[in-house]
């Protein structure tokens, strides 16, 4: 399991992101605003907006309010204009990091995404200096007991899936951002559930932190990733998963 994938999982188990339900609603609704707003408003026909609904649904966020972000996403209320960024920067121990926001008020969101990296140990870099690290993939991690590997590996890789790896406790489905939904449908439809499953960029290479390093950038990922107007994280660290553990 990829090491900031891994991160979020156990944050998810240890009851974490409970606490900050309320945050996570507001990203959640600018995920759906955004998303109706580009392709439409019909999630039979707008993947995007049927992903963000999908995590919404997961976050328990009352229909209600899912409707009310698709309606303001495609100007039936009113509501505010949000532009997506990314910004590339460096953290502790060299680890490449990509943040990806969504704002109505791009020049604090840069100035306040650049504080956070030079306070916790980091830089911000220019457009394209990580960029090509990651690759753009779906992934879907399904914990061990759901399923066998060979019965998963056939099911995914018929859909279209182009990798499935196996760690301690589940599986990594890999697959192009254009075969996503097939694969998440084919998963789905054999009654399987996953624990996670969206689009994100996987890194190519990984880099080892440990120690006083590991601590320091998980700080300013977790800093990162509260603030309002940053949606998704991406980071290439490798930290083992007992110091995952204790750091959480």
């Amino acid at each position: 399991m990829s090491g900031h994938s891994k991160w979020a999982s156990i944050k998810h188990k240890k009851g974490a992101a409970d606490a900050k339900r309320g945050k996570i609603f507001t990203k959640l609704i600018r995920e759906i605003t955004v998303a109706a707003k580009d392709g439409g408003g019909n999630s039979d026909i707008n993947p995007a907006l049927r992903t963000a609904i999908l995590r919404a649904n997961a976050a328990n966020m009352p229909k209600d309010n899912i409707d009310k972000a698709i309606k303001k996403g495609t100007g039936e209320l009113p509501g505010v204009t949000y532009e997506s960024l990314a910004f590339e920067g460096y953290g502790p121990g060299g680890v490449a990091i990509i943040v990806e926001a969504l704002t109505d008020n791009k020049n604090r969101a840069a100035a306040e995404i650049r504080n956070i990296f030079s306070k916790r140990g980091g830089n911000m870099a220019g457009t394209g200096s990580v960029a090509w690290i990651f690759t753009s993939k779906g992934y879907i991690y399904i914990e061990k007991d759901k399923i066998t590997e060979d019965e998963l590996f056939s099911i995914s890789v018929d859909a279209g899936a182009e990798d499935v790896k196996t760690g301690d406790t589940g599986y990594e489905v890999f697959c192009d951002p254009k075969d996503f939904e097939a694969v998440k449908k084919a998963i789905a439809d054999k009654g399987i559930v996953w624990e996670t499953a969206d689009l994100t960029m996987v890194p190519n290479s990984t880099i080892k932190v440990t120690g006083s390093e590991a601590k320091q950038l998980l700080a300013l990922i977790d800093i990162l990733e509260d603030h309002d107007d940053v949606q998704k994280v991406h980071a290439n660290f490798d930290i083992p998963e007992d110091l995952l553990q204790e750091l959480a």
